[in-house]
């Protein structure tokens, strides 16, 4: 059994850059299950109220005049209508929107992560793990994107280079593409960036195919794993035992950043992946594995996203337990399963685990899944 540190605050629900009012209540709900399940009470769990990130350490990843225009528009949101905030990201109605206090609860966001580097590097062995709204892997150098204004996981990966890593493995299992931590390391050999997520004309961030593979220095240091909509348990599994976890021991990371988002599991809103909580909770344990033999038993685990509030928090405790090498019980506290009721509106699970199979057309999903083995075959191969 491992120590897991859990950098941690309420007041980073303060983080809310969007009209998706619903935010904080999911991730609330989600801590909460981790409270009542008494993983947070372990003898091997320790909450840690991390300290804010500072602007010159996000300066180590965003560009100067960026940051400027972030505090701008948190200081007055309306000062966001002016010509030039689109420029940063910033768009009435679209998905990131400017509003007051953002860059303070982005700066939080971002000291969590950092506060997580520094525990794993000063002490192997100990994992850290940073439940939403940390995650924020699409914010680009300077631009905000995605929901996500600060790219905490790319200032994760910074922390560990300037902490003595001469190698980081950033592995990225969220729908959607990490293009935020692509893109800032795409010319550093220093950096693996892997990232294995749904891929289709019109899904967001639209980047993330096979051929970005890296730039300059860094060429072939970035690896995608670009899965078609509706690829299930299968695909998924191979990607990461076939794909990511031999990319990552070859190249012998000292630590291991990895980006877990909930949202490629099947019953999530905002995307197509239909991965189940069995693979889920495979894929953790693989992962955990592959830190311990490939990179020094160093692990950052970022939860990142996930937008079904009844599946959110059991797919954090399936992540924390298998950070802890313990498997978290079935039962579902009757004080979480009253509290989710009566702010859902809805009946939840009968149980951690309970998982009905997935709702899609059973031969679209047969279908998806062989062209996504494909996929995951091309990739294999170009690791050579």
């Amino acid at each position: 059994m491992s120590n897991v540190t859990i950098p941690w605050s309420n007041r980073l629900q303060a983080y809310n850059p969007s009209e998706d009012e619903q935010r904080p209540l999911r991730r609330g709900l989600a801590w909460d299950l981790l409270g009542a399940s008494g993983l947070l009470d372990s003898p091997w769990a320790n909450v840690v109220d991390p300290p804010v990130a500072s602007d010159g350490e996000i300066a180590r990843v965003h560009m100067e005049p960026y940051i400027r225009a972030v505090r701008r528009y948190s200081a007055d949101p309306g000062l966001a209508m002016e010509w030039e905030a689109p420029q940063w990201g910033f768009v009435p109605g679209m998905d990131t929107v400017a509003r007051a206090g953002m860059h303070e609860a982005a700066a939080g966001v971002c000291g969590a992560a950092l506060e997580g580097a520094r525990i794993v590097w000063r002490d192997p062995g100990t994992r850290a793990f940073c439940p939403a709204p940390a995650g924020l892997h699409h914010a680009l150098a300077n631009r905000a994107s995605g929901f996500c204004i600060y790219n905490d996981c790319a200032l994760a990966v910074r922390k560990l280079l300037e902490l003595g890593a001469e190698r980081v493995a950033y592995v990225d299992l969220d729908a959607h593409h990490g293009d935020g931590v692509q893109w800032i390391f795409y010319e550093d050999p220093r950096v693996l960036s892997i990232s294995v997520h749904e891929h289709a004309p019109g899904f967001f961030p639209g980047s993330g195919a096979l051929e970005e593979r890296g730039a300059g220095a860094g060429a072939g240091a970035t690896l995608n794993v670009p899965l078609p909509p509706f690829a299930g348990d299968e695909p998924f599994l191979a990607a990461i035992e076939e794909v990511v976890a031999p990319a990552v021991e070859r190249f012998a990371p000292e630590a291991l950043v990895v980006h877990l988002g909930a949202d490629v599991h099947h019953s999530d809103p905002l995307a197509h992946l239909q991965v189940g909580l069995a693979a889920l909770q495979r894929a953790y344990a693989e992962i955990v594995a592959l830190a311990t033999r490939a990179a020094g038993d160093r692990l950052l685990a970022i939860a990142g996203g996930g937008y079904n509030p009844m599946t959110l928090g059991r797919i954090w405790a399936l992540q924390l337990s298998a950070l802890a090498g313990t498997m978290v019980g079935d039962e579902l506290p009757n004080a979480w399963r009253e509290a989710a009721r009566g702010a859902l509106g809805e009946e939840p699970p009968e149980n951690l685990r309970h998982d009905p199979a997935p709702s899609a057309d059973p031969e679209r999903r047969r279908a998806a899944d062989r062209q996504a083995l494909r996929t995951v075959a091309q990739a294999q191969e170009m690791l050579g």
